[in-house]
């Protein structure tokens, strides 16, 4: 029987630097070993922000069932304020800290919409919205739900709606009327003319949505013109 001829080549390899299994050559990743956890983007502070807004809508709603109740309009008031300032802070924290999400980006516009429909709601039924002002109030909320709807078709399309400059406007001048509502007859009593003043910024807001609205169904007529479904 021959013998087998060895390989040169093999036999000029050292024995130490052959690929043997060894644990500083073991291409196995351990079994316990601890992969970096992603850390969530759920509780951020910006989406905190938003969630503390969602939750001061069903506070400010509870309070205005007592409109005559001056304490509870001044508590409703100073939740309604408190809210509305983390419209800003959201928005602010996402940008500076790259907070950015797209659960904070849904719920945002979410927030505000229910922010503002319940505040219309309520002050129409004590009576602090009332008589041709109720239109300025169909006007605002006919507006959102238009909005909503363009923007839920327009997600179908990939293509954004981006906000105006005039639409930013028009939330600020829209709170500061709601604002001065919600304070109502307690804010009157403290400042004469006040909710006059709340009227006025209500019809304003109004005007203003009705310019940012059709802005908005022109860009989404624009796009369905032109989708080729």
């Amino acid at each position: 029987m021959p013998e087998p001829v060895p390989d040169p080549a093999r036999e000029a390899v050292p024995h130490s630097s052959r690929l043997t299994p060894s644990p500083a050559h073991d291409f196995t990743a351990p079994m316990n070993a601890v992969l970096p956890r992603r850390r969530s983007q759920a509780w951020t502070l910006a989406n905190c922000l938003t969630y503390g807004r969602l939750v001061a809508v069903p506070v400010v709603v509870a309070l205005l069932f007592w409109p005559g109740e001056f304490a509870a309009r001044w508590a409703a008031f100073g939740v309604f304020v408190a809210a509305a300032i983390t419209d800003y802070l959201d928005g602010y924290v996402a940008r500076a800290y790259a907070q950015s999400s797209a659960l904070g980006r849904m719920l945002d516009p979410i927030a505000d919409k229910l922010l503002v429909a319940a505040c219309l709601f309520m002050l129409a039924a004590d009576g602090t919205i009332e008589g041709p002002s109720i239109a300025a109030a169909i006007v605002i909320l006919c507006r959102e739900v238009l909005v909503s709807g363009l923007r839920e078709y327009l997600a179908e399309l990939k293509v954004g709606l981006p906000v105006s400059r005039i639409a930013k406007w028009k939330t600020t001048v829209q709170l500061l009327a709601l604002g001065v509502l919600v304070a109502g007859p307690a804010g009157e009593a403290l400042i004469p003319g006040s909710m006059r003043v709340g009227t006025i910024l209500l019809w304003l807001a109004a005007a203003l949505t009705i310019y940012t609205g059709w802005d908005y169904m022109r860009a989404g007529i624009r796009h369905a013109i032109d989708d080729p479904r």
